[in-house]
């Protein structure tokens, strides 16, 4: 395994971190994760340490709060020792002042520590930002520090870069998480915001490297015939060009089996991983091609977080998103395809028909998606 220098920070990170928010789950009926398979959840993180990670990230919210438990148990038996632990504290759940530590106290007892490593404030937005700030959020977490609770403070960004521009010069971070790959270069942070983090000499953890696995796997098939000539495959090309820049402290993965566990290690621990050697000018324009095909035709950027369910009424809204975009990334059969998996959702009584337009789920879509728009956008084209 690979470790970098986290910034200005005297810390040593692995170069692949686990991220605990796409842990093993036992489904329910209709199709959404269910409960985690603690055995396999915890097999999984403790094989990723084996391996050399040394990161491992979790969240308040993460498979309905259990996520931080869960953890927990993982980093027992010494595993603990081995790591530093990350989570993140709620920030759309902050109403009053106090709030920040009332949280971070109960993360504490969750995670079974006196003090965690990296403490992340949650998906800033616009509203969370303006609210957080007039509740004296910071003056909490440095309070926290102070008092051991809490080694480093940072935060997770999902917004766009003018306000990852005011933040990042409003106080003075240890560490950021941005959404950075090679679809996500100009939106969000984007390269802009990984390079201003850089001149701070703030280390950056990049998460969702494989855009929910869409780049990996899930990838349409004509565009995986983009990379029909070349060795590597998609998912190692797609860690390649972040390995390749020096300002990624730290790729996070949310791995969900063993199988992910050890192509992830296989890949991250390849010797030429390395800055400027990751990738080749060849390979840097194949990614820019696919770049420019793939981003025409993505009609929702969905990730499959799953922030945005249980729905109140029923909506799978992940897998009504994921048809939507069969229609648009996909050149064989595109229409059949989509309304063939729709029908399925339609019929386990979890389309988009169901949706009441409540509005709950949108305030928890980390790429600030209309959801009950674009719901009725597909369910028109789909049904």
């Amino acid at each position: 395994m690979h470790y970098r220098k986290f910034g200005k920070l005297d810390e040593s990170v692995s170069l692949l971190g686990f991220g605990a928010m796409r842990l093993p789950c036992r489904k329910k009926e209709d199709g959404s994760p269910g409960e985690i398979d603690e055995k396999e959840a915890i097999k999984i993180i403790r094989a990723a340490i084996d391996g050399g990670v040394n990161y491992i990230d979790t969240a308040y919210p993460y498979h309905d709060g259990h996520s931080e438990t869960l953890v927990a148990k993982a980093l027992k038996d010494g595993y603990r020792e081995k790591v530093y632990l990350a989570t993140k504290n709620p920030s759309w759940h902050l109403e009053n002042k106090g709030d920040f530590t009332k949280y971070l106290n109960e993360q504490l007892e969750k995670l079974e520590v006196d003090c965690i490593d990296f403490y992340l404030q949650h998906a800033f937005n616009p509203d969370t930002w303006k609210k957080l700030q007039s509740l004296n959020f910071y003056e909490e977490a440095m309070k926290a520090k102070a008092e051991g609770k809490i080694k480093y403070f940072g935060f997770s960004f999902h917004a766009e870069y003018e306000l990852f521009e005011e933040i990042i010069k409003t106080h003075n971070w240890d560490f950021t998480m941005i959404q950075y790959n090679y679809l996500d270069e100009e939106h969000q942070a984007g390269l802009k915001g990984l390079k201003l983090a850089a001149s701070k000499n703030i280390g950056v953890v990049v998460m969702e490297p494989l855009r929910g696995g869409s780049m990996g796997d899930k990838m349409p098939d004509d565009i995986k015939e983009e990379f029909k000539d070349t060795a590597k495959r998609p998912v190692e090309l797609a860690f390649r060009w972040l390995a390749n820049q020096p300002e990624v402290s730290v790729i996070l993965s949310g791995m969900s089996n063993i199988e992910q566990v050890k192509d992830n290690l296989e890949i991250l621990s390849k010797e030429d991983m390395l800055p400027g050697k990751a990738l080749t000018s060849e390979e840097a324009v194949l990614l820019k091609h696919v770049e420019n095909m793939w981003n025409k035709r993505i009609l929702v950027g969905c990730t499959s977080c799953n922030y945005c369910i249980p729905c109140p009424t029923g909506v799978n809204i992940p897998e009504c998103f994921a048809a939507y975009n069969i229609y648009g990334s996909s050149v064989s059969w595109p229409e059949h395809r989509a309304k063939t998996k729709y029908k399925e959702l339609k019929e386990a009584g979890t389309d988009a028909s169901k949706c009441i337009n409540c509005g709950a789920c949108s305030p928890n879509c980390p790429q600030n998606i209309d959801i009950p728009e674009k719901l009725e956008e597909l369910h028109k084209l789909l049904v």
